[in-house]
């Protein structure tokens, strides 16, 4: 029997291979979501709740309310209106499982098809003008996450220029690291300062997903577009690769465990085969 197989680099596809080598070379991809409808639900829920919390109406254009928040609440409330609009969104049952199929082709091309995820989903808001939501430039390894983890970033709204995040390419980032003594005794605008002229700024119109490596220096500067930003954003693993902090069971759990595994997990040899 003669089998026609498709065109693979070592045993994975083409376009495996691919997506693979995009994502090891520039620390990232970005790719439209798997379900643009999901999307537009998502959005539509997280919007509502924040009109609710705003007192406003239920909004008729989701994008155009998200976009233009800074117009209905001051950066002293913005951590108030943050912490309703995720713990509503947690609360949704399909949210969770909506957010994992919008990058699941990604997802399971990057890191596998036996996957761990973050229990909660997590919110950014970055008002235009606001310091106060900044992400100094740092690795998510360096305060103890896997460095086996990836990290889904999903735009609510046109995310560009300053109303994005920043990242540092893996050849930029292993000669940075290489030198990281040089700046013993200097802060985060000292280390941003050092790299600014090879940071990329990550361009991801809403209705793409990007997929991160986190253990590449990133984060974000004051937003000097017109609009606000708004970004989701979790982490995903391979089930049984390495944990560091973030434990399995308290922070992650497991959303794709295969049948063999579960055998595997739950067998025990019977009496006598143990000496």
């Amino acid at each position: 029997m003669n089998l026609e197989l498709p065109q693979v680099n070592g045993f994975l596809r083409a376009d495996e291979a691919a997506l693979g080598a995009q994502f090891l070379e520039h620390g990232y991809v970005v790719a439209p979501v798997a379900d643009l409808g999901a999307l537009h639900n998502l959005r539509g829920a997280l919007a509502e709740t924040a009109a609710q919390h705003l007192g406003l109406g239920k909004p008729d254009d989701p994008g155009a309310l998200l976009d233009d928040i800074h117009s209905q609440v001051k950066a002293t409330a913005l951590n108030a209106l943050r912490m309703a609009v995720i713990n509503g969104v947690n609360n949704l049952p399909w949210a969770r499982q909506v957010y994992f199929e919008l990058a699941r082709p990604l997802l399971e091309t990057i890191v596998g098809n036996e996957l761990a995820m973050q229990r909660r989903l997590n919110l950014s808001i970055q008002m235009p003008g606001d310091d106060s939501s900044l992400l100094a430039v740092h690795a998510d390894v360096w305060d103890g996450d896997s460095p086996f983890e990836v990290v889904v970033w999903l735009p609510l709204v046109d995310c560009f220029n300053t109303k994005t995040m920043f990242l540092l390419p893996p050849d930029k980032g292993r000669t940075v690291e290489a030198r990281m003594g040089d700046f013993d005794g200097g802060d985060t605008d000292d280390l941003f300062a050092a790299i600014e002229d090879d940071l990329f700024w990550l361009d991801v119109p809403y209705g793409n997903v990007l997929l991160f490596n986190q253990n590449l220096m990133h984060g974000n500067r004051i937003n000097r577009e017109g609009g606000t930003r708004w970004t989701m954003n979790c982490r995903f693993k391979g089930l049984f690769s390495p944990y560091a902090g973030k434990r399995l069971g308290e922070f992650f759990e497991p959303i794709t465990v295969r049948p063999a595994s579960r055998v595997g997990m739950s067998h025990a040899l019977p009496g006598g085969f143990v000496e």
